[in-house]
């Protein structure tokens, strides 16, 4: 079923290739039936899961449907999948975005079949590596993501897309090779030796053993760093998701940018857990100056999608405080370190469904008046009502307002890290006061006061827009007000990943 569900995508894409000369219709009609097919299946995995049973994993509790074949004999290197409470969320999340990206895309007219492919591709390559457990399966499905992504931005983005396109590629390929010099290392000190995440997680190869692991640790941490990003590999991050076309910057940040934090508490900790714990620090400071830089360059943006880009380093900067909080933690401390890891993985889905949806708005902004220039709007409130009221909720989730998934996230990230690192918990708390304002000054200048020079060419939104970014807004009030079925998936594993960090 797991393979299906990985799979699923990137045949429907195949079939879509063969057909002769496909419609526009035909095209945008498979891509939404596939999306949503995979969506149901990923459904009954959620539904299915046994979150408190199962075939046991190395740290992060039961493993659910897993596979594994032998894929290069030599090496030790398997095609091995599996979901936790770790993946499965990200998994769900995946889904959701690129169903949501395929209806918002029903009216593309521009190479319609090729646009459909690559993200049916990018699908697969995303789920894929959330429930890789081969560290070469997963530099695979890591590599794809870049190369499928440097298509999208290249062939239809807007601005200077070739170049922003290029950049993007190699500073993340730059990126996937220090991942794959740190993935050899872990492959050369294990006994035997294996590719495995399992059974490299049981083994711990490094403990011990510096500053072998510190320098592995700082190898996979930049791969990882890069794709996140973080300060300061962040750089190839606004001018991508300025140029890139809406549905791209949705899954770029939605999805892309959390192979980088999923890769650190799927790989980096549980592997590495003692050289994680002796470089916690650095970890938290580069957690901490990536939430306060994200967001005082957000406030100095008037580029709509550029602040959002911006806000991204900001929000990635919460998760990475939280798991190097985790890495500090006492063995008496191990719930808050729990509470951390929760709270980040928490953050990737609430980030995911937020963000995906502010850079699907800023597409219907671009749509309309082809700039996202702040200054040439205003009071869209009265000639955009719905697209208003989405904004508000998207801005306000994102600033971390009760009720909204982005509270429960950094709530529990701020609860986990005070004990073991409160001076620089306080530190990022600074972060949700300037993204308040922001976001607030941000509606202001959008919806209220007097019209701009492009306000007249904004309309509402279409009933094909709605219905794809109104579900994400959704499922980010569900997490806020109900959100006991996406944490009873995601504690177990946390509470056995902190248990090894903190000891």
């Amino acid at each position: 079923m797991l393979s299906v569900v990985v799979f699923l995508p990137l045949a429907a894409g195949l079939v879509l290739l063969v057909l002769p000369r496909p419609r526009d219709g035909t095209v945008a009609r498979t891509w939404v039936a596939a999306s949503a097919l995979d969506l149901a299946l990923v459904i009954g995995l959620w539904a299915y899961h046994p979150s408190a049973s199962g075939s046991p994993g190395a740290v992060t509790g039961p493993l659910a449907y897993e596979e594994r074949v032998l894929w290069i004999p030599s090496v030790g290197a398997s095609y091995h999948v599996g979901v936790d409470g770790l993946s499965l969320p990200l998994m769900a999340m995946t889904a959701v975005l690129f169903l949501a990206c395929a209806v918002h895309s029903l009216r593309q007219r521009v190479r319609t079949r090729a646009h459909a492919v690559l993200f049916l591709f990018l699908q697969t390559v995303s789920t894929g590596l959330f429930c890789a457990l081969d560290l070469l399966l997963f530099f695979v499905f890591f590599d794809l993501s870049i190369v499928g992504m440097y298509f999208v931005i290249a062939g239809w983005g807007h601005g200077r897309p070739a170049r922003s396109a290029l950049q993007f590629f190699l500073y993340t390929f730059f990126g996937s090779l220090a991942l794959l010099l740190g993935f050899i290392g872990l492959y050369v000190s294990s006994d035997p030796r294996t590719f495995d995440m399992v059974e490299l997680a049981g083994q711990t190869p490094l403990e011990g053993r510096e500053p072998a692991g510190g320098l592995v640790l700082l190898a996979i941490g930049v791969g990882l760093a890069v794709k996140t990003p973080t300060v300061p590999f962040h750089t190839w991050l606004p001018p991508a998701h300025t140029d890139a076309p809406a549905a791209g910057s949705a899954i770029l940040a939605g999805v892309l940018l959390k192979m980088g934090t999923y890769g650190f508490v799927r790989i980096a900790m549980p592997i590495l857990p003692g050289a994680w714990s002796d470089h916690a620090m650095v970890i938290v400071v580069v957690g901490v100056v990536s939430v306060l830089y994200g967001a005082l360059v957000a406030l100095a943006q008037t580029d709509f999608k550029r602040m959002v880009a911006y806000t991204s380093v900001n929000h990635m900067g919460y998760i990475i405080l939280g798991l190097g909080a985790a890495g500090l933690a006492t063995g008496a401390q191990s719930g808050a370190a729990s509470l951390a890891i929760t709270g980040g993985v928490t953050q990737m889905v609430s980030h995911g469904l937020l963000t995906g949806a502010l850079f699907l708005l800023a597409g219907v902004l671009h749509d309309r008046a082809d700039t996202y220039d702040m200054g040439s709007y205003g009071g869209l409130a009265a000639r955009a009502p719905r697209f208003a009221a989405l904004a508000a909720v998207a801005f306000f989730g994102s600033l971390g307002l009760p009720g909204l998934s982005g509270f429960i996230a950094e709530f529990q990230i701020f609860a986990g890290s005070l004990g073991p690192v409160p001076v620089a918990t306080a530190l990022a708390l600074l972060g949700i006061l300037i993204t308040a304002a922001l976001f607030l000054r941000a509606l202001r200048r959008l919806f209220l006061g007097g019209p701009g020079p492009c306000t007249d060419r904004v309309g509402d939104l279409s009933a094909r827009e709605s219905a794809a970014i109104a579900p994400l807004l959704a499922l980010a009030v569900l997490i806020g007000l109900l959100p006991r079925f996406l944490l009873d998936r995601v504690e177990p594993a946390a509470r056995a990943l902190a248990a090894l960090v903190s000891g």
